[in-house]
């Protein structure tokens, strides 16, 4: 698809080109939403990351973005969101683990509301400014125990963790909507993604890919 040219300064320092082919690739592997893939294009992911790795941005792997953390590879963010999304508009989604805040500006293209949590506060605050620059205005960050989630603002559409839990949280399933839908990673040495699905009081869970993801830990860090 053509992507708009950029014109905000420290946005389009990577050509377009190099996106495009971050797309095809991302088709290759199988991702069909188009409106994913067109989030996926429109949202520069080289401005998440730190000035010495930004030449690596658009490659499909993850990178360290401090503290102990990494901005997810390009294909792992758009598998996921195209899972959550399962073809239809969001309304209100809950990210648990807001990181660099990549994943929180490709959900605030793909759904009407996005709440996120991060533990660790200077996250927070670089993930402001990313977010602030792209004008995700749908989208509201707080420094949290993203394990709990955000019952004052149940139930949710969707809920997306990017990080590995051991078990599902059950703070999390009694937070998501009925006909909601959840998608997270579980397992510690071996981890895979898992889909769960919200069937009036009964949930749906489906094993899916393995996946890489640093582990859920609750609590907050200054």
């Amino acid at each position: 698809m053509a992507l708009a040219k950029p014109t905000k300064t420290g946005i389009g320092m990577t050509s377009l080109r190099t996106r495009e082919r971050m797309l095809a690739r991302l088709r290759e592997q199988g991702i069909k939403d188009e409106v994913v893939l067109h989030a996926m294009g429109e949202i520069p992911r080289h401005i998440f990351v730190d000035d010495a790795l930004s030449i690596r941005a658009y490659e499909d792997v993850s990178l360290p973005i401090g503290y102990n953390q990494t901005i997810s590879q390009p294909y792992i963010v758009a598998r996921m969101t195209e899972i959550l999304r399962n073809g239809k508009q969001l309304g209100k989604v809950l990210e648990i683990g807001t990181g660099c805040g990549y994943q929180t500006a490709i959900l605030s293209r793909v759904a009407k509301e996005v709440l996120s949590l991060e533990r660790i506060r200077p996250l927070v605050m670089k993930a402001r400014g990313h977010l602030r620059t792209l004008k995700c205005n749908n989208v509201k960050l707080d420094h949290a125990d993203g394990s709990l989630g955000l019952s004052e603002f149940a139930p949710f559409d969707g809920i997306i963790v990017t990080a590995a839990a051991g078990h599902v949280p059950q703070e999390l399933l009694a937070q998501l909507a009925v006909g909601g839908r959840m998608v997270i990673p579980i397992g510690t040495n071996t981890q895979n993604l898992h889909l769960i699905e919200r069937l009036g009081n009964e949930y749906k869970q489906s094993k899916l890919e393995s996946v890489k993801f640093v582990p859920l830990l609750g609590g907050v860090s200054a």
